[in-house]
C-alpha cells in the first residue's frame, strides 16, 4: 500500500528538526520504513539550490526569485525522493515543504498564495502532505531559541526581522485554520519529551 507522508512546518526555533528524527525513531520502532528530509533539500539538486538561497552571500534574492528556486527544488525533491518513497510503502517525514513557501514567500515576501501554488503545480504536480505538523510557539520563546541557535551566525531568511517572522507565523496559522483536516496544530513549548508526545498522538489521531 501507498506510505505517508508528514510534513512539519513552523516559524523559527520551534524545533522540527529535533522532532522529525524523534518521529521517525519512533515510527521505525513499530516497523515502518522511515525516509527523513528536508526543505529545501534531500537530493544532491536541492542541496545545491538550498546553498544558494540561504548563503549570506552577495544581494541574495526577491520573492519571486526565491519562488522559483524554492520550487525548482521541491520540484526535484518530489521526483526523485518522495514519490518513489511513497510508492514503496515507506513514510516520508520531512522538515518543512511547500506550506513554508507560502508563508515565507507568500505571508512574509508578499506573494500571493495562487502565485505559489502555481508554481507548485507545474513543478510538483501539486503533490501536499497526508498530514501538515504545525509546531508553533509564543514568539518570545523562539527569540530566546534562536539566540541559542544561531548566536549572531542566522541564515538569509531565518535572520530577517520581527515584522517579516510575524507575518509568516500569522500566514501560517491562516492555512491551519483554513485547512484543519490536514493540519495539526502543536503546543511546540516545553520539554522536548513532550512535545513529542503531542506529535504521536495528532499523528494517531490522523492517520491511524
Amino acid at each position: 500500500m501507498p506510505g505517508r507522508f508528514i510534513a512539519l512546518e513552523g516559524g523559527e526555533g520551534v524545533g522540527k528538526s529535533t522532532q522529525g528524527r524523534l518521529l521517525a525513531e519512533a515510527l521505525r520502532a513499530q516497523g515502518i520504513e522511515v525516509v527523513t528530509t528536508r526543505e529545501p533539500g534531500g537530493t544532491a539538486g536541492a542541496e545545491a539550490i538550498r546553498a544558494m538561497l540561504l548563503s549570506n552571500e552577495g544581494e541574495g534574492w526577491g520573492p519571486r526569485a526565491e519562488s522559483l528556486l524554492f520550487a525548482a527544488a521541491r520540484a526535484d525533491h518530489v521526483e526523485k525522493l518522495i514519490r518513489p518513497a511513497l510508492a514503496r510503502g515507506a513514510w516520508v517525514v520531512c522538515d518543512r515543504y511547500v506550506d513554508s513557501s507560502r508563508a515565507y514567500q507568500g505571508g512574509g515576501g508578499g506573494l500571493s498564495d495562487e502565485d505559489v501554488m502555481t508554481l507548485h503545480r507545474i513543478g510538483s504536480k501539486a503533490l501536499v502532505p497526508d498530514l501538515t505538523v504545525l509546531l508553533a510557539v509564543a514568539p518570545d520563546v523562539t527569540e530566546q531559541r534562536l539566540a541559542l541557535r544561531d548566536g549572531d551566525s542566522a541564515d538569509r531568511i531565518g535572520g530577517r526581522g520581527p515584522a517579516y517572522h510575524a507575518r509568516v507565523s500569522a500566514a501560517f496559522q491562516q492555512f491551519a485554520s483554513a485547512e484543519p483536516n490536514r493540519f495539526a496544530v502543536v503546543d511546540a513549548g516545553g520539554t522536548t519529551d513532550a512535545v513529542h508526545a503531542r506529535i504521536m498522538a495528532a499523528i494517531s489521531d490522523r492517520l491511524a
